[in-house]
C-alpha cells in the first residue's frame, strides 16, 4: 500500500525496514579461514581475542547486511545484487534492483526484512526510495516479488545519501538521510535532507512524531550511517563528520544535532552534543549494533570495529585495527556469533585476494 505523506513533501510515502541486529565481542585476531565458513590451518585466535573465519568472499562493493532466521542478506552497491548467503556458506543471488544507479555512494544501500517482505534502500537517478518487494521461496532459493514504491523523492547525490533502514522497538520504521551535499537543508524541518525519519510500518506519519505531519524525527545530519537500540530503547547513531569529527550521538526526537552550524561537540544549547567524536582517519562510522552491553560500529577510512560500552558511551576500544581494511557492516547471528563486512572493492580501498568478505566473529570461543 502507498499512502501519502500530508503537509509536508507531496511525493513520498514510506515503509520500510531494516532488520536491527545487535552483536557480541572480543579482541584482535589475525585472519586465514576457509570459505565454507570453518577455521583452516592458518586460523587462531590469540587470547582473549575474536576467533575469526570467512563465510563469504569475492563481494563487490557490499554494503548492508541483514540476518533473517538462519538466511543472511547482502546487498552489493555498484551492482544492484541481493545476495543469499546460505548456512553452509554459499551464496546466490536471489535479485538485481535494475532502478538502482550507481554514483559514487549511492545504489544500492540499506536491506530489511520484516515478515516475508524484503524493503531496500536505493539511488535510482534524481532521488533516493525504499521499495518493498516480497520474499517468495524457502531459505536456499529465495526470489523477490513485484516492486511496491513506499518512500520517494529524497534527494540524492554523489556523496551523503544515508541510506541505513530499521524498525525500532517500537515497530516504527527509521530512515538515515544525508544531506546530498545540500548543507542548509540539514537545518530546513521542510527538507527530507539531512534528517533521521520516523513512520510507521503502513508508511504514516506517526501521531507522536516530534512534528506535527512529519515524519522528520531528528535534523541537523550530515551523513548519518548506523542505527542501534538499547534494552531500554534509546537510539544511537553514528554519522560522518566532514573535516573535524564523526559522530555517535543518542537520538531524542525533535532535537537539532547542529549540522552545518557545528561539527562535533559545541557545547551549545541549540543543539545535541555527540556522546563521543572521532577524527575522520580513524573512523568514518557505519554500520552498528548493540549486545553485550556495548555499541558495535564498524568503521570504513578507520579500519576497525569500534566497542563503546554503554555503562560510559565516552570511552572505547579498538578492535581488528587494519587487520581487514574497510568495514561497512556488524550483525549478529542466530547463535550469537558476529558478522562483520568488509568494505576494499568500493574504489576507496586496497582490495586482499578475497575481498569482499563476511567475517564471523566467535568471541566465546577465543578463551
Amino acid at each position: 500500500m502507498r499512502t501519502s505523506i500530508p503537509a509536508w513533501r507531496g511525493a513520498a510515502t514510506v515503509l520500510a525496514p531494516v532488520l536491527m541486529m545487535t552483536l557480541l565481542t572480543g579482541c584482535t585476531t589475525n585472519p586465514g579461514q576457509s570459505s565454507s565458513g570453518q577455521p583452516d590451518a592458518s586460523s587462531s585466535a590469540r587470547p582473549g581475542g575474536f576467533d575469526i573465519s570467512t563465510i563469504a568472499s569475492g563481494l563487490d562493493a557490499p554494503w548492508s547486511f541483514v540476518v533473517d532466521g538462519d538466511t543472511a542478506l547482502v546487498s552489493e552497491r555498484d551492482s544492484g545484487r541481493i545476495l543469499e548467503l546460505t548456512a553452509d556458506g554459499e551464496q546466490r543471488e536471489i535479485a538485481t534492483i535494475d532502478a538502482a544507479t550507481p554514483m559514487g555512494e549511492g545504489g544500492l544501500l540499506g536491506l530489511a526484512v520484516r515478515d516475508d517482505d524484503l524493503f531496500a534502500y536505493f539511488t535510482a537517478g534524481d532521488e533516493n526510495r525504499v521499495e518493498r518487494y516480497e520474499l517468495t521461496g524457502a531459505p536456499g532459493s529465495l526470489g523477490l516479488g513485484e516492486p511496491e514504491t513506499i518512500l520517494d523523492g529524497i534527494a540524492s547525490a554523489r556523496t551523503h545519501n544515508g541510506g541505513r533502514i530499521a524498525f525500532g522497538p517500537d515497530g516504527m520504521l527509521y530512515v538515515t538521510v544525508g544531506d546530498a551535499g545540500n548543507r542548509e537543508a540539514a537545518q530546513d524541518r521542510n527538507s527530507l535532507s539531512g534528517k533521521i525519519l520516523r513512520l510507521t510500518p503502513d508508511g504514516d506519519v506517526p501521531e507522536d512524531n516530534p512534528f506535527d505531519g512529519s515524519p522528520v524525527y531528528s535534523y541537523g545530519h550530515r551523513n548519518p550511517q548506523g542505527l542501534a537500540w538499547d534494552d531500554d530503547g534509546t537510539l544511537y547513531a553514528s554519522e560522518f563528520g566532514q573535516d573535524t569529527w564523526d559522530e555517535l550521538n543518542i537520538i531524542e526526537p525533535g532535537r537539532n544535532y547542529g549540522w552545518p552550524v557545528v561539527e562535533g561537540m559545541a557545547d551549545d544549547d541549540r543543539f545535541v552534543d555527540p556522546v563521543q567524536q572521532w577524527a575522520p582517519a580513524d573512523a568514518s562510522p557505519s554500520g552498528m549494533a548493540i549486545a553485550e552491553g556495548s555499541i558495535w560500529i564498524a568503521n570504513l577510512r578507520g579500519e576497525r570495529l569500534r566497542e563503546v560500552p554503554l555503562e560510559d558511551t565516552s570511552a572505547s576500544t579498538e578492535h581488528l585495527v587494519g587487520e581487514y581494511g574497510r568495514l561497512r557492516d556488524v550483525a549478529v547471528a542466530p547463535d550469537g556469533t558476529l558478522r562483520v563486512l568488509t568494505n576494499n572493492t568500493d574504489g576507496r580501498g586496497d582490495p586482499g585476494q578475497d575481498d569482499d568478505r563476511v567475517l564471523r566473529l566467535d568471541p566465546a570461543a577465543a578463551g
